[in-house]
C-alpha cells in the first residue's frame, strides 16, 4: 500500500471530495484507510465504561485508499507516489517533487 500511517492526505473521491487530513489507521487487507475528520458516519452506542451515557457518536469508518493522495510535503499539493532502493532500503518518494516521503 502506498499510504502509511501519519501521511497527509487529500480525498480526491466521494461525498467528502477535497478535505484534507493525516492518516490516523490503515487496513492493509481491505486496501482501506481512516483519515482524520473524513468520512464520518453515525454510530449508536449502547453504555459502557468508556461511555456511560450511551447514544449516537460520530466516528470516522475507512475509506479506499484509491480515494486518496499523499500530499507533497515541500509543496502541500497531491502528487503520486513512487518507490526506490536507497542503500539497500525501499523508500518512498513524490513524483512531482522527487523529495523523499516520511
Amino acid at each position: 500500500m502506498f499510504v502509511k500511517t501519519g501521511d497527509k492526505v487529500r480525498v480526491i473521491a466521494g461525498k467528502d471530495k477535497g478535505k484534507e487530513g493525516t492518516v490516523t489507521k490503515t487496513v492493509a487487507a481491505k486496501n482501506r484507510v481512516v483519515v482524520e475528520g473524513v468520512n464520518l458516519v453515525k454510530k449508536h452506542q449502547k453504555p459502557s465504561n468508556e461511555y456511560p451515557q450511551g447514544g449516537v457518536i460520530d466516528t470516522e469508518a475507512p475509506i479506499h485508499a484509491s480515494n486518496v493522495q499523499v500530499l507533497d510535503p515541500s509543496t502541500n499539493e497531491p502528487t503520486k507516489v513512487g518507490f526506490k532502493f536507497e542503500d539497500g532500503k525501499k523508500v518512498r518518494f513524490a513524483k512531482k517533487s522527487g523529495n523523499k516521503l516520511g
